[in-house]
């Protein structure tokens, strides 16, 4: 076994092989750019090097610095994990002429897998099943043309060294081809350097089920069963459970050892992933008649492979290392079993209403479900980030992997979704919501899958907001209860109670939700009492554990809510779901707009605290013109526009009602 190996990787994979390679007493070596000098996975291994650049083509690309560090360190292997260099057969044999190992399979197994077109006929001549379609050199657009017509509309055009969804297109009739196969060209001319491109018949209700794979250097190959990756966005996972929901005992056994042959026909060494296409051709609930073809075969660990892990019981990572060591496999395929399921999601940062559009930012807040990480447990979390970290532009954007296993499918759906539901991401737009809008859908929820999932549920899964405006402005209020009650003490007059010897108080404030501004209002008295908008009903609150978290009622509802405010937004999470809003300061932004005419007025009772301004002075738009206190907090007043101060209407100190005018503004 090795003593020290390099991760020519970083995030989560990094973080991940690190955790393996540490309890099996194996020294680690993180390579890092510019962007991850303070990284999660740099401070998991025990050495590290700096390698370059933020962008991967001046670090992470950079094979041969790869190599100098492993060197330089004494590493005896290097381990790509995923992505970058993983799937380089140059960097394979880079790292043999240095005399390192390459944890992965043989660079002419990764040659010959990588090129569509050349492994589909290595495949069809190992007796793999291939969908009906075109796979030769010829790349003459009429002849293209032809063979599409003779296999028979829809086809699919696939970009041959293409991958992650790119150079692809979906061609429903002749007329169409031209165009769709010119379009294609350039997107893989531009993403992979070449222009060449396969033609294959586009699979009606087509399910992505894949098999895991294992070979070692002693002629032992084995499939540690399905996943299935049907939900995807983009051409891209969303989601994915083992084992596949619907699937027969003879159907598994079939896909496996067609997916062993498969990585037997290339001497295949180490985890790999056979991709294949299922048809179901007589609907959902037929899953005997469904059909299986042969796809592409990742010559790498995946990123899903935790629920593999998860029902197996194995460590994949573990059984890279042994195999890439020498060792034989751990298991014949007669002594792997599976035992209930898993499914996992990836938690993104991007907008999925938005087309799923990538997002970048900052982990202001970042909290966690309770989970084991790097390891099998019922709830799993592996991340390479920690809270206040950045979420750049230069990588991949995922944040992080949720990984839940249950004794069936339903028990790890309802783990999934509680496990959603305590994820708090602020500070950058996640997908974690839209997840959850996809496990509760009817076809997720029935095992109905295939890769248009999305798009037949896209009436449930896009700008849904379970919270509501009601119930995340009552979440606002009361958290901003909770908030002011803090500072009081004995001295009554911290009391934040709005405490009036012959009169109730009633306490403005304004939202904006969705782009509109709505009015709410407080009662204070023997109960509070609000109104948000024509809702209104008695508001009760206690703080429910730790964390923060608080139950609050209000009209009818009842929800355990954590607000989080950045600013002026608020981030509301509750068990039904999150949302967001502008809790607007209407002392700060009193005035704000040109129909108040110049009139800068009290929007609440409180008190004057200064002016910074006298009669006569010339001001410009957001200087500030005094400061109000009000429930023993102080607010800034701004200038609405430029203009000029006609007259201060009170002094220091005095005692203001809510609409009282406190001073002329003489705009222009």
């Amino acid at each position: 076994m090795f003593n020290k190996i390099l991760i020519a990787n970083r995030g989560e994979i990094a973080c991940r092989v690190a955790a393996t390679a540490r309890r099996m007493g194996i020294k680690t070596v993180a390579v890092y750019s510019d962007a991850d000098a303070s990284a999660k996975h740099v401070a998991a291994c025990d050495e590290t090097v700096h390698i370059g650049g933020s962008a991967p083509k001046d670090s992470y690309l950079r094979w041969e610095r790869i190599i100098d560090a492993a060197k330089a360190t004494g590493a005896q292997a290097i381990h790509p994990g995923y992505g970058f260099l993983s799937e380089n057969e140059d960097f394979a044999h880079a790292c043999a002429a240095a005399g390192l190992v390459f944890i992965g399979p043989p660079a002419s197994a990764i040659q010959a897998m990588g090129l569509k077109a050349e492994s589909k006929r290595l495949m069809e001549a190992a007796g793999v099943p291939l969908v009906p379609g075109y796979h030769g050199a010829d790349q003459d657009p009429a002849m293209l043309q032809r063979e599409a017509n003779g296999i028979g509309y829809p086809v699919l055009i696939k970009a041959s060294a293409g991958g992650g969804g790119k150079g692809m297109r979906i061609v429903e009739k002749a007329e169409d081809f031209a165009a769709a196969l010119a379009s294609c060209q350039r997107e893989a001319t531009n993403s992979f350097g070449s222009d060449a491109v396969l033609i294959e018949k586009y699979v009606q209700r087509p399910r992505h089920i894949e098999i895991q794979v294992f070979a070692d250097s002693q002629g032992n190959c084995v499939y540690l069963f399905e996943r299935d990756c049907s939900v995807q966005r983009r051409h891209q996972k969303v989601l994915e459970e083992a084992p596949a929901p619907g699937m027969t005992p003879e159907l598994r056994r079939a896909m496996g050892e067609v997916a062993v042959a498969a990585a037997r026909a290339v001497n295949y060494v180490g985890a790999g992933t056979v991709e294949f296409i299922v048809e179901q051709p007589q609907g959902y609930d037929h899953p005997e008649a469904m059909r299986f073809y042969f796809m592409e075969m990742n010559t790498r660990l995946q990123v899903e492979h935790p629920v593999t892990e998860a029902i197996t019981g194995q460590d994949l990572v573990e059984w890279q290392l042994r195999v890439a060591s020498g060792e034989p496999l751990p298991l014949t395929q007669a002594e792997l079993k599976m035992t209930g399921h898993a499914i996992e999601a990836r938690i993104c940062a991007e907008n999925p209403d938005k087309q799923f559009l990538p997002a970048t930012g900052t982990l202001a807040v970042y909290r966690k479900p309770a989970h084991v990480a790097f390891q099998r447990g019922d709830v799993r979390f592996d991340d390479g980030v920690r809270e206040g970290d950045a979420i750049s532009p230069y990588y991949d954007s995922m944040v992080a992997k949720l990984i839940v296993h249950g004794d069936t499918r339903e028990q790890a759906l309802a783990r999934l979704d509680a496990a959603l539901a305590q994820t708090h991401i602020v500070g950058l737009t996640t997908n974690v919501q839209f997840l959850r809008h996809v496990v509760r859908s009817g076809s997720f929820a029935k095992g109905q899958l295939d890769t248009a999932l999305i798009q037949r549920e896209a009436d449930v899964l896009f700008k849904q907001d379970p919270v509501g405006l009601v119930m995340a402005a009552a979440a606002d209020v009361a958290q901003t209860l909770v908030d002011e009650r803090a500072g009081e003490s004995a001295d009554p007059f911290t009391r934040t109670d709005g405490w009036r010897s012959n009169s109730t108080w009633v306490r403005p404030f304004a939202f904006e939700y969705q782009g509109e501004s709505l009015r709410a209002s407080l009662a204070y008295g023997d109960m509070l009492h609000l109104s948000v908008g024509d809702v209104q009903g008695p508001l009760s609150f206690e703080p429910a554990g730790t964390g923060g978290a608080l139950v609050v009622q209000f009209a009818g509802q009842r929800a355990l809510a954590t607000v989080y405010r950045r600013g002026e937004v608020a981030h509301i999470h509750t068990d039904a779901g999150a949302t967001q809003l502008v809790a607007v300061d209407l002392l700060a932004h009193a005035g704000d707009t040109a129909a108040e005419g110049g009139r800068l007025t009290a929007p609440m009772p409180g008190k004057v605290v200064s002016f910074a301004v006298k009669a006569g002075d010339v001001v410009t738009k957001g200087q500030p013109l005094a400061v109000m206190e009000a429930m023993k907090m102080e607010h800034t007043i701004a200038a609405p526009a430029d203009g000029t101060v006609a007259e201060l209407l009170f002094a220091p100190g005095d005692q203001v009602t809510e609409g009282a005018e406190l001073l002329k503004l003489t705009l222009g």
